[in-house]
């Protein structure tokens, strides 16, 4: 460790220094993370640059070794912790820019279940794509998640469950979404160990996602599908 003690980010050009703070964000050090942020700020970057162009892509580049299981969740949840405190000092600069974000998703793990390391893994890898999350938490009925659709208006919902006898509950949501002429106006992800692609299409999910990389990846996929349906009619 001795080698990176003695590392002064200060004396790093631009590209070692967003190169570094990849490293630092894969290896979960969160305070060199953030040093490295106020660095680039300091320098004059644009915080949405910051953002996208070394945490964004150091939390793509985690992602990737996730999803092929070079790294674990404990790993991951020290490099998201890594990124939050990036986040922290960017957020408030975002919004003060109106930066674009990629989208919005509500996301919650559905009634009758209290399990949250998977749905907090997927909060913090989609905030690390740029999507801006709304987390409602644990055991959470069909009231509270229309309460949060109406509240927040998000592009998806993300709904999880850790347990057969709470998958079905998914179910509940979606129906009374469509019930109240609602369904088409989100993108509808779920996910869970239980779950599967079947389980998804039988209760009227727009995607399974397996972890936390491929919600980010579906997530992207589909609001890439929606801007271009947009642009389209509005051409």
């Amino acid at each position: 460790m001795s080698e990176a003690d003695d590392l002064d980010l200060r004396e790093l050009d631009d590209d070692e220094l967003v190169k570094q703070m990849q490293d630092d964000l894969y290896d979960g050090l969160r305070e060199e993370v953030m040093e490295g942020v106020n660095i680039l700020l300091e320098r004059g970057w644009e915080p949405y640059r910051v953002l996208t162009e070394a945490l964004v892509e150091g939390m793509r580049i985690v992602g990737v070794d996730f999803r092929d299981g070079i790294l674990f969740v404990p790993e991951v949840l020290m490099s998201a912790n890594s990124m939050k405190g990036g986040m922290h000092i960017l957020r408030p600069l975002l919004a003060a820019t109106n930066a674009p974000k990629m989208g919005k998703m509500v996301i919650g793990t559905v009634k009758g279940d209290i399990h949250d390391i998977g749905k907090n893994l997927v909060s913090m890898m989609m905030e690390g794509a740029g999507f801006e999350v709304v987390d409602i938490g644990i055991n959470i009925p069909v009231e509270k998640y229309l309460e949060a659709l109406e509240e927040h208006k998000p592009d998806i919902l993300g709904m999880s469950a850790l347990l057969t006898t709470t998958m079905p509950y998914m179910k509940v949501v979606i129906d009374t979404l469509i019930e109240k002429g609602l369904r088409d106006d989100y993108i509808v992800l779920v996910g869970g160990a239980p779950l599967n692609e079947q389980f998804a299409d039988a209760i009227g999910a727009d995607a399974y996602c397996r972890d936390a990389a491929v919600a980010v990846e579906t997530g992207k996929k589909f609001m890439h599908q929606r801007h271009n349906r947009l642009a389209a009619a509005g051409s």
